[in-house]
Order: C-alpha cells, then structure tokens, then sequence
C-alpha cells in the first residue's frame, strides 16, 4: 500500500554525467552559480541539483539534473580551469593568475594561510564552488 502523504526525501547525487561530453562531475551550489552568471536575476531557478563541468575541452560549465545546461558564453566570470592562457585565474578569492602561481612561491603559502583562516571565499568567488589549492600548479 503506498503512503499518498509522504515526501520524497531522497538527496540528488552528489555526481552527475555532463550531458555534453559524459564525464562525471561535482555538485555545485545554485548560490555559486549565480555569481557567475550574467544577469542571474533572469535565472530561473528550478528545485534540482546542479553540476559544474570541469573539462577543458566541454563548453558546458553548470549543468542541472535535468541536463539543462549553462555555458561558457552565459558567464561574466572566466573559468581558468577550462582556459589555458597564463593569465586567467587560478585563485579567484584572492586575484591569483596561473601564472603567479607558478612563478611565485610565496602566492600559494598566502592563500593556503587565508584558507586555514578562513578568509577565502570560495563558494562564491570560485565559479566551481570549492577550494583553488587542488587546482593549483604542481
């Protein structure tokens, strides 16, 4: 016998397939995505799990459960992860370009210090929504 009162409380996946280029990806916050997008208060805002896209090569950056998809081109915020050029960022909290953190030591001692202050703002700043350290070059 089915219960007619009760609700469906079941969490989405953490993972989701990108419906582009069929790699799994992380949950995103819709709180993230609306600062990267541009004009977020045209967004309609539906009640689903969202994804971010972190391959270079797929031009999909924010994805819904639905598959409903958010493109590069949608965003004021560049996406350094899916960019190769020196220049973009690595480190949005703090305005640190791949290249600073290449070239310079000390950037990456900064920002892993703000982290453990907790001074970092990633789940805004970053348009993936987590911490840059992992995207940090080696």
């Amino acid at each position: 016998m089915s219960d007619c009162c009760s609700t469906n409380n079941q969490k989405p996946p953490r993972r989701h397939t990108c419906p582009e280029d069929n790699k799994q990806c992380t949950e995103v916050s819709y709180k993230t995505i609306l600062h990267h997008v541009i004009d977020p208060w045209k967004l309609v805002a539906k009640n689903q799990a969202y994804y971010f896209c972190d391959n270079p090569d797929c031009d999909v950056v924010y994805f819904g459960l639905d598959n409903s998809t958010i493109r590069k081109d949608q965003l004021r915020t560049t996406v350094g992860i899916k960019e190769t050029a020196d220049d973009t960022l690595v480190c949005y909290c703090f305005g640190v370009s791949k290249l600073e953190a290449k070239s310079n030591s000390q950037v990456k001692a900064f920002v892993i210090d703000q982290t453990k202050r907790d001074l970092c703002s990633c789940t805004t700043h970053n348009p993936s929504g987590r911490c840059c350290l992992k995207d940090f070059p080696k």
